[in-house]
């Protein structure tokens, strides 16, 4: 008889371990939008793979893998010449070597207009590597991406926080018309952007804002916070909030922060946190620092 109760005070407890430990509804939430960030990390289109960020000279660009081009690709990915980049005041063209296997879509190409483009990029293929046209102000450049590349390979995931619904906090939108924040990126390049206004929220009882990129309906933050000193990414971190209701009220979800493009690779060139958005607080939640670039 003794023996039966201990078992199922032993069953009871089991369960009751088990029941403690069970992800919220909340925390399901959290972790398969954090699972869907990984994927799209690792897909062709995403930051993972990225092997290469080239400045365009006016003119001729040679391209290949011989160290004799204008613009090297990885040797052990590309022939040794694949072709030529021009550059032309704005527009971009290629013109393939002959003999050489350089595709857009499944088509084998002998010339192609890369920029400027309407949609989505023109992007060429050759072997594992693949690479379109972007355009920095008055400056042009190829953005390489490599299917094979060690940074895609070596990727274990990335490190969070701890999920806590206390970092889905209240905000309240005040618009703004025509007001453009200086941005600056990495590079030190400055521009203008466009933002639809700011979000006003407490942390701790203490009164904060963040400047808006991008819509009213999707509001974007690139923010910093007193972890990017040791614990997150030292540029700091982006976030997108959705827009406010009739009152001018939404949620910001710190849980969903996320490491921009340049803690993944040294080839992207990305914007750094206005003065407004570098938040004296600890934001203690979303993503962790990954990698040192």
């Amino acid at each position: 008889m003794q023996k039966s109760v201990t078992s199922l005070a032993f069953l009871l407890l089991s369960i009751l371990i088990v029941a403690f430990k069970a992800d919220t509804p909340y925390q399901q939430d959290i972790k398969s939008w954090h699972q869907k960030r990984i994927e799209d990390l690792k897909k062709e289109e995403g930051w993972l793979n990225l092997a290469g960020l080239i400045w365009l000279e006016e003119g001729v660009n040679t391209i290949g893998g011989d160290a004799k081009n204008a613009i090297v690709f990885p040797a052990d990915h590309s022939d040794a010449t694949l072709g030529k980049i021009i550059l032309k005041e704005g527009k971009v063209s290629f013109e393939a070597d002959k003999n050489t296997a350089v595709y857009q879509d499944e088509a084998l190409v002998s010339r192609a207009e890369l920029f400027p483009y309407v949609g989505k990029p023109t992007v060429l293929k050759h072997k594992s590597l693949r690479w379109f046209i972007i355009q920095r102000g008055d400056k042009y450049a190829i953005r390489l991406r490599d299917l094979e590349s060690p940074y895609l390979k070596g990727f274990k995931g990335i490190e969070t926080f701890p999920i806590s619904q206390d970092w889905k906090i209240k905000a309240q939108f005040f618009p703004s018309v025509g007001k453009k924040l200086k941005i600056t990126d990495i590079t030190g390049r400055t521009y203008e952007q466009e933002s639809p206004g700011k979000l006003v929220f407490k942390v701790n009882g203490k009164e904060y804002s963040l400047e808006a990129v991008g819509t009213k309906e999707r509001l974007h933050f690139v923010f910093g916070d007193l972890t990017n000193k040791h614990d997150s990414y030292g540029g700091g971190r982006f976030l997108d909030v959705p827009g406010p209701d009739a009152e001018g009220i939404t949620y910001i979800d710190f849980n969903k922060s996320y490491n921009p493009p340049c803690a993944f690779t040294p080839y992207a060139t990305c914007p750094l946190p206005t003065q407004e958005n570098k938040l004296a607080v600890a934001i203690t939640a979303g993503e962790k620092r990954y990698g040192n670039h």
